[in-house]
């Protein structure tokens, strides 16, 4: 993993961003980790922004954490629940 002082970064950032496909870039400050560049491969900009949204993976664990203690309900459950019709069988 590439690393590169903070005070050393004097190239326009689409220099450094277009090195990415190589590895990430991991900028410091008196040595100490402090951001990190890195491509980004199958995303898209929501899925980054809830991924590092901490409220939203607060929100995740909550949900998973209810799920462990409770349990949870079948999909034809929660159709019947909403007025849905039942989905058809898959084909085998």
């Amino acid at each position: 993993m590439r690393t590169i002082e903070l005070d050393s970064a004097t190239a326009p950032l689409a220099e450094y961003a277009s090195t990415l496909h190589e590895e990430p870039l991991v900028v410091t400050r008196n040595g100490r980790p402090v951001a990190v560049l890195r491509r980004i491969v199958e995303s898209d900009l929501e899925s980054l922004s809830l991924s590092t949204d901490k409220r939203f993976l607060a929100l995740v664990e909550r949900s998973r954490a209810r799920q462990d203690a409770e349990g949870g309900i079948l999909s034809d459950e929660m159709r019947r629940r909403l007025g849905l019709p039942r989905r058809a069988p898959r084909p085998r």
